[in-house]
């Protein structure tokens, strides 16, 4: 695999004018690498959540217990992302990505065959810390390569590619899993995830706009670091932003983690490929990635976000009925929120971080995956005490506390908006 060149700022200043722009190849070719990188993230990490229900029986475990199986990919994902932001502003964004989910792919075909329950859970945890190197460094590229009236609707593709992935593996690994097995259908989502790598290496064009950074190994580089760290923490908006990452995915990933756990018993007593079904719902999660860039680059984001959780508040308040076609509304409008939400505060993040864009990529995404593994994992606590209605009222209240959070982000002095 071939290095990315790193070139001296001061040496290309002709280069550092040019940003890739909407309508040209550069931009397509951008658009598909990314669109498979964040396929291949969302493929690779969340292809086990349809299969909770499944390793709860064959396992013989709780479903709090089997939703670990998730939690500690993310987990370690999430913990993972700060020094895989430091290794890519030290090698480069594209081969940071490229290896990242090289390694993430092989270590999934790897799980196929764990021996027992807890190799997986090992194996799963490696795989999220690797596949840390493309989500944070994802966002930087984007933020640094990308012109910024484009850089709303480039990073709507990069999310939408999320929820396709998503999708995609979730619908595939249910349907494999009910009718062979979960290994068989482990090994197809290995496999295709290094199709998808060795075409994203083919195709994203080298940085022009990175430059090189030591690694914080001398003092004086943990100093910059530590400086770095407070800068964006005493952003006006930035640790807000955080705070929304952290509520928005907690809440995404405990309604998917727990919903099938309904919807195998009465009065659904939906099958395992039935339940699967639901995840195509995430194709409504495309539709909203790539709409709600383009609105937020025309309106501004702050109105984008808070119109996001209310909509996820009610589309919430739907799956609380016992009419499936009900249940099935509220999935979709939550969908459809939260993509548009993330969408919304992930493309804010890159244009408030300044040049420190990959590290506060990587505080973003770090709260983002903490929220996917603590809150994905403790709500399963509300689960054993009083099913969905338990895991629904948790979710309502982390809502309301997002709700108060974009409250905060709107009434903001219009002065702080000036990157917005």
């Amino acid at each position: 695999m071939p290095s990315e060149l790193v070139i001296p700022a001061a040496a290309r200043p002709d280069r550092r004018i040019h940003r890739i722009q909407a309508g040209t190849p550069e931009f397509k070719r951008t658009n598909l690498a990314l669109f498979l990188g964040g396929f291949s993230t969302f493929w690779l990490l969340y292809w086990v959540q349809p299969l909770l229900p499944l390793f709860a029986r064959v396992f013989g475990i709780s479903p709090a217990a089997s939703s670990v199986t998730l939690s500690a990919a993310t987990g370690a994902l999430a913990l993972a992302l700060i020094p895989a932001s430091l290794l890519a502003d030290r090698f480069g964004r594209k081969p940071v990505m490229c290896c990242a989910m090289f390694a993430a792919a092989i270590l999934t075909m790897l799980t196929a065959a764990a021996p027992d329950y807890s190799s997986m859970l090992v194996l799963r945890a490696l795989s999220g810390m690797v596949l840390a190197g493309l989500p944070a460094v994802a966002m930087a590229y984007l933020g640094e390569e990308i012109d910024p009236a484009s850089l709303g609707a480039a990073m709507g593709v990069y999310i939408a590619g999320t929820a396709l992935g998503g999708m995609s593996g979730r619908l595939a690994t249910s349907f494999i899993a009910d009718f062979t097995s979960w290994r068989l259908a482990g090994a197809l989502v290995g496999g295709t995830g290094l199709i998808a790598a060795t075409v994203f290496w083919r195709n994203l064009p080298a940085s022009r706009h990175f430059v090189a950074r030591p690694l914080p190994s001398s003092r004086a580089g943990r100093l910059a670091l530590a400086q770095a760290i407070r800068a964006l923490f005493a952003d006006a908006g930035l640790p807000w932003l955080f705070c929304v990452g952290f509520l928005l995915m907690g809440c995404f990933v405990s309604l998917y983690n727990y919903i099938g756990f309904r919807l195998e018993r009465a009065p659904f007593n939906l099958s395992d490929a039935a339940i699967g079904c639901i995840f195509a719902l995430y194709l409504v999660g495309t539709v909203a990635s790539t709409w709600s860039g383009r609105l937020a680059d025309r309106i501004g984001r702050r109105r984008v976000l808070w119109g996001t959780k209310i909509l996820m508040l009610a589309g919430l308040v739907l799956t609380l009925s016992d009419w499936l076609a009900m249940v099935v509304v509220g999935i979709g409008l939550f969908t459809f929120a939260f993509f548009a939400g993330h969408t919304t505060a992930s493309s804010w993040v890159g244009r408030r971080a300044g040049p420190a864009k990959a590290l506060a990529s990587a505080l973003y995404l770090s709260a983002y995956y903490l929220g996917s593994s603590l809150v994905g994992s403790l709500s399963g606590l509300f689960w054993h005490r009083g099913g969905w209605a338990g895991v629904a009222t948790a979710l309502i209240v982390i809502l309301l506390l997002s709700i108060a959070v974009a409250w905060r982000l709107r009434s903001l002095p219009v002065k702080q908006w000036a990157s917005a």
